[in-house]
């Protein structure tokens, strides 16, 4: 995105903005490009594993759960209408830095995460395109790990996203999810498929139709996620305090209506022991609805959708490091930038053995996706309780008003999810403490070496503007 001058505009609320070059339109393919991806490619067929041909019920509770966790944003990003996100909204509510700090190396975290899982279904859907045989999960490992490499050099050259290339890559993971639609149409309205599955739960041993729904939301809920990314565009987006509230809306239901046909329609068409055997139930889809489709190029479009989620996700982890150790709350050598590419390398570097080492060494889609949905989560309740906090800072300019109930819903529901109520994984908490607890490091090795962090001179607001 050029950050040159011209075209500037000034906000409400203060501040030097970015060159506003974002419409409507443009808001919305970004909104929905940002959601679509790796979760709905990848995930459909574990979370029918948990909940049997009801698989729409974790969809729903997720959609839902998203949605009024966007209220809460939109709130936020139209009250103080800046690039910083989620970092920003914590230190103005609390004023704690090391919160902030957390906060900010969460939604690190969860962008590595997420690119692992990523990573996987990439590799996954390259064997399928081209008819690969990665035996006993082995090649589908070293395959991920050449890929987030690819990734990582990429990152390196300094190829960012763009919002043109944005919708190029939200019409290919569309196009993807609206050829399983209509093949499922085709094939379902042909008499094809058992539609009765899709109200069936198939539950294994004791466990309750609430717990299996609520463990496989844990699981839909990385489809859902990405819509908190577009507030950092808020300084990019012509009159951001009326355009935000209609297009985020507009964009999660979108993608939740969609995330909904194609999960009925998956249930409906493929048995759901095949279904949630590997990791392109997608393909499945495709396959029995319209046998003769080439499974190949739709196995690309998968590749594209993974890999569009991978690399935005890489590029946000390593440049929040690298604003973190700009601003002195990490070691100082994460912020070096490469004199000729002009890139963060040396926390590309770190981010990506992140990466490598969590497809190395967790490997399960589910887990790498549910990972990233507590981390999420435990950011979403942060910024729900900030919402009602922040209620005491009133600002000049009108702004969107998310309903207090809805705020104290998001944030109940948020820390729920996030809590050992909810029947996760146990391996999820782990992966999760691991990096937060690899951060807390680094920011104690900071705190100790600089005083400009103790003595609390950090610009936190920047965090996530790097």
């Amino acid at each position: 995105m050029s950050s040159t001058e011209q075209g500037t505009t000034q906000e409400p609320g203060g501040g030097t903005e970015l060159n506003r070059v974002i419409g409507p339109k443009l808001l919305l393919l970004f909104v929905v490009g940002d959601i679509l991806g790796t979760g709905i490619y990848a995930l459909t067929g574990r979370i029918a594993g948990e909940v049997g041909g009801a698989a729409w019920a974790p969809f729903l509770a997720a959609f839902s759960v998203a949605m009024v966790t966007a209220l809460s944003y939109l709130e936020l990003v139209t009250k103080y209408p800046r690039a910083a996100g989620a970092a920003l909204y914590t230190h103005r509510a609390f004023g704690v830095h090391f919160l902030t700090f957390v906060v900010a190396f969460a939604v690190m975290s969860s962008g590595i995460t997420s690119a692992s899982t990523a990573a996987r279904a990439f590799a996954a859907n390259l064997a399928e395109a081209f008819d690969l045989d990665l035996a006993d999960g082995i090649g589908i490992t070293l395959v991920a790990l050449a890929f987030i490499a690819l990734v990582a050099a990429v990152n390196f050259r300094g190829v960012g996203e763009s919002v043109k290339a944005n919708v190029v890559l939200t019409c290919v993971e569309l196009s993807g999810l609206l050829i399983v639609i209509m093949i499922g149409a085709w094939a379902l309205g042909g008499g094809n498929g058992d539609w009765s599955r899709a109200l069936s739960f198939d539950l294994a041993g004791d466990e309750s139709v609430l717990g299996a729904v609520l463990a496989a939301t844990a699981i839909a809920l990385f489809a859902m996620i990405g819509f908190e990314d577009a507030v950092n565009m808020a300084e990019e987006t012509r009159e951001p305090t009326r355009t935000f509230p209609r297009i985020l809306i507009a964009g999660i239901a979108l993608t939740g209506v969609i995330y909904l046909v194609v999960a009925v329609t998956s249930v409906a068409l493929v048995p759901l022991d095949e279904l949630g055997e590997g990791d392109t139930p997608l393909l499945k889809v495709v396959e029995a609805g319209a046998p003769d489709f080439p499974l190949g190029l739709f196995a690309v479009i998968a590749m594209f959708a993974v890999a569009n989620t991978a690399l935005i996700n890489m590029l946000m982890a390593s440049r929040l490091l690298y604003g973190m150790a700009r601003e002195r709350v990490l070691p100082a050598v994460l912020g070096r930038v490469h004199p000729g590419r002009r890139t963060p390398w040396v926390a590309i570097g770190v981010t990506t053995l992140l990466a490598l080492g969590l497809v190395t060494f967790v490997g399960e889609l589910s887990e790498l996706g549910g990972t990233t949905s507590l981390l999420l989560l435990l950011v979403f309740t942060v910024v729900n309780v900030a919402v009602l906090v922040l209620r005491r800072d009133p600002v000049e300019h009108d702004h969107f008003r998310t309903p207090t109930p809805v705020a104290v819903l998001g944030a109940l529901s948020c820390a729920f999810l996030a809590s050992p109520l909810t029947p996760r994984a146990t391996e999820q908490y782990v992966i999760a403490g691991v990096l937060l607890l690899i951060g807390v490091v680094l920011w104690g090795v900071t705190y100790a070496t600089s005083p400009q962090l103790r003595r609390g001179e950090v610009d936190y607001d920047e965090l996530t503007g790097a």
